[in-house]
């Protein structure tokens, strides 16, 4: 712990930093004082988290707009009712019948005033719109749904079929021991097919994917670019949660300022708060630090479709030129473990005996040389421009990667963009190599090892070393066939074996989460599966 003594020049800096950047609310004050205000990083890009994994666009959307047919118990991971009162599955494993709910109401917005409740038809529309092709809404906002995308999912899925209002038939082409969580993570919402069908009938259907109607917690009411996102409560929520009756996430890039507003009162909760602000945190009586081991991985991640990096003994070479030991000293502060595989140690699948590379900068350079590189090739590192839990700062990360490969000859240039340009780029397949990293949106293996590094998720961009193997294809999809652990396990040991013999990516670090609130809020806590969740969350007066 930092002494109290310590902290007061880094909160006077903090503070007259507010003052100089004007630390202005983005609404109106009567919003500010009866609603929850969270700092947020970025802008979605999308108000439909089907059409983007990144966790900027699921912490606005996914818990606070929509539900989904199933979802996750928080402690204990356990997959349970939400949308779906019951479910039961065939004995051969491929077809799961869904029992749904009744009397759950969509929003009624300015721009919406839905005539009926949620019911089979809304579970058909919106899988079919990431399924099929032919379906009208499917090229609508760019046509890529990159989780499920990843997953191939929509390949794997034969039929859906309405058996009456309230029960819906979904059969497989083979056996998926991940298949109910998949239906639980953040990115399988339920949308209202009233409401696309009359965004279709008046030519606008675009307007589903920006001005949101769901049976969530909170309603949308506006959003301004690069300021702020306002909801209200969702008066008729089926869950009846006693949730504050505002919610806005003030939109503030820079983690010093998100800090200085927690301070000062101007927002309630924080995204991702830096490292070296945690113990300011810690030591504030007026504000409180949740903290978990997180379900994630920060990787170094090689484009295995750019020469030399198609070279397994390269990218060995690169592997043996950095030491991961002094990357989680100076990045995550003993915060984060060192990462062998994809998997971490709250995983059940996790290998405590996985081989890892180790820092050995001779070897690597002798590795280069037979690769036939020259002292002095050029190559780029790709660093975040947002920091994510899983990689607080890959800046700095990429500065001293860079520092690493100058001493065994090669040339290392920073690349970044903003956000979505750098996200664009990535997928494009632009770059040499990576700092990035996954959250798991289910506590599933699966959920690491198909959408980091299958061949489906190459172009849905969340493969990012863009690397195809038939073998790991095997074994993945292996995994999948039963529902026995030991058996899966044992499937996964094999394909940790393969990704070191291979080495797409570096696994560097499992991160602990944190979330940084004010001790006004109640009901306040991390979400280990997926995006933040305000539903509950309230504020005391």
């Amino acid at each position: 712990m930092i002494p109290r003594s310590q902290l007061t020049f880094p909160l006077f800096f903090i503070t007259a930093l507010c003052l100089l950047s004007g630390c202005t609310q983005s609404a109106d004050d009567a919003f500010y004082q009866s609603g929850v205000i969270y700092c947020s990083e970025s802008n979605p890009v999308y108000f439909n988290p089907q059409l983007d994994t990144s966790s900027t666009t699921t912490d606005a959307t996914s818990h606070q707009l929509y539900d989904r047919l199933l979802d996750f118990e928080p402690d204990s991971g356990r997959i349970v009712p939400s949308l779906a009162s019951s479910w039961m599955i065939s004995d051969d494993g491929l077809t799961y019948t869904f029992q749904l709910r009744k009397d759950v109401s969509f929003h009624s917005t300015s721009y919406f005033t839905p005539t009926r409740n949620f019911n089979a038809d809304d579970i058909i529309f919106s899988i079919n719109r990431w399924r099929l092709p032919s379906h009208p809404y499917h090229p609508v906002s760019g046509g890529r749904y990159p989780y499920f995308e990843s997953l191939g999912l929509a390949d794997n899925i034969a039929s859906v079929e309405r058996i009456n209002g309230y029960r819906v038939e979904i059969t497989l082409r083979q056996r998926d021991s991940s298949f109910l969580a998949n239906l639980a993570t953040d990115f399988s919402v339920i949308l209202s097919k009233e409401y696309a069908d009359q965004l279709l009938k008046q030519g606008i259907p675009a307007r589903l994917d920006q001005f949101p109607i769901g049976t969530g917690p909170f309603r949308f009411v506006g959003h301004r670019k690069d300021h702020y996102i306002r909801y209200h409560r969702h008066p008729d929520y089926w869950q009846n949660k006693h949730s504050a009756e505002q919610l806005i996430f003030d939109i503030t890039p820079r983690s010093s300022l998100r800090l200085a507003k927690l301070i000062t009162g101007e927002c309630d909760a924080t995204a991702f708060p830096a490292q070296t602000e945690l113990n300011v945190i810690r030591n504030r009586e007026n504000l409180m630090l949740a903290e978990k081991p997180g379900l994630n991985i920060g990787f170094w991640a090689f484009n295995t479709q750019r020469p030399p990096f198609d070279n397994p003994d390269v990218r060995r070479a690169l592997a043996f030129a950095i030491d991961k030991n002094t990357l989680l000293e100076a990045v995550y502060f003993g915060s984060a473990t060192r990462a062998k595989t994809l998997l971490p140690a709250a995983s059940w699948a996790y290998q405590d005996d996985a081989d890892d590379t180790a820092y050995n900068p001779v070897l690597a350079r002798k590795l280069l040389d037979d690769a036939g590189i020259e002292p002095g090739f050029s190559m780029t590192i790709w660093a975040m421009p947002v920091e994510r839990a899983y990689n607080p700062n890959a800046t700095k990360m990429a500065e001293l990667i860079q520092r690493y490969l100058a001493d065994v000859g090669i040339r290392a240039t920073i690349v970044s963009y903003d956000w979505s340009t750098f996200r664009r780029h990535l997928r494009d397949g632009l770059h040499d190599s990576v700092l990035i990293g996954w959250s798991a949106d289910n506590g599933d293996p699966d959920n690491f090892y198909r959408p980091l590094l299958s061949c489906s998720a190459i172009p849905s961009g969340t493969n990012r070393a863009m690397w195809c193997n038939e073998d790991y294809e095997q074994l993945i999809n292996q995994a999948l066939q039963t529902d026995e652990i030991e058996k899966r396990r044992a499937i996964y040991r094999q394909a940790n074996r393969l990704l070191y013999e291979k080495l797409p990516l570096v696994p560097i670090a499992h991160a602990y989460r944190y979330q940084a609130y004010r001790e006004v809020l109640s009901g306040m806590a991390i979400n280990p599966y997926g995006g933040v969740r305000f539903s509950g969350v309230k504020k005391a007066q």
